[in-house]
């Protein structure tokens, strides 16, 4: 009975999602600060362009982690994706990570109807069921595959819904729903494999919270967003 249950949730979701994703024509900012261990370490945050049925979306991410003054763990990235009639056409982006360059050049190809990837660690087409892997998008959790921002390589994925849970940000409540989104094939070595915690907002699908282990315990938190 629960199995149903479950499905019939998604199943909600999904009609929800797929009946509002226009919610975004709204959105202007979206601002997320990145925790380690519980200490403020940097910040995620997207800006929304909007045409005459277009969408630009600019992200800005940038981190630190400290050991004894030094600085062990750096990332600095800008990304931008562009959207047409609510498809995907256009991503790109250009990260530092420990002074190591990587990036990621997306174009959609109207003839083949599918993504041409160039990036840092994947050259090649993509299906256009994939999906972006950030936190403005909700969509990350309808998808079976993810692109990474940072190098362009594809991760196939699965969710589940946990369950529906009342969480406290920055003195907020929030009702949301409870996600685990973990990598497809659990054979792959654990710095490769997606294993994350994702809380969104019932009310206006926004992703309020994102927690992950990895050299630590991560999370990204929805500081505030502005709608026009």
């Amino acid at each position: 009975m629960k199995k149903y249950f479950y499905i019939l949730i998604l199943l909600f979701l999904y009609t929800h999602v797929a009946a509002h994703t226009a919610h975004y024509k709204g959105i202007i900012k979206i601002e997320m600060e990145v925790f380690r261990n519980n200490k403020l370490i940097g910040y995620s945050n997207y800006f929304f362009e909007h045409g005459d049925n277009t969408m630009t979306v600019k992200n800005y991410t940038q981190f630190k982690v400290k050991l004894l003054g030094a600085n062990i763990f750096t990332i600095a990235s800008e990304a931008i994706e562009k959207y047409k009639n609510e498809k995907l056409i256009q991503f790109k982006s250009i990260t530092f990570q420990n002074r190591k360059e990587k990036y990621v050049n997306l174009n959609y190809n109207n003839s083949k109807k599918k993504f041409i990837i160039d990036g840092s660690s994947y050259k090649g087409e993509a299906s256009t069921d994939c999906v972006i892997g950030n936190w403005w998008n909700h969509k990350i959790l309808e998808a079976n595959k993810q692109i990474s921002p940072l190098t362009g390589s594809i991760k196939d994925q699965v969710v589940q819904l946990i369950g529906k849970e009342n969480i406290i940000i920055y003195g907020k409540s929030y009702d949301t729903h409870h996600y685990k989104l973990k990598s497809k094939d659990d054979n792959l070595p654990k710095n490769k494999k997606l294993d994350f915690d994702i809380w969104v907002n019932t009310k206006n699908n926004l992703i309020i919270k994102v927690s992950y282990s990895r050299m630590g315990n991560w999370e990204y938190r929805l500081k505030n967003f502005k709608i026009n």
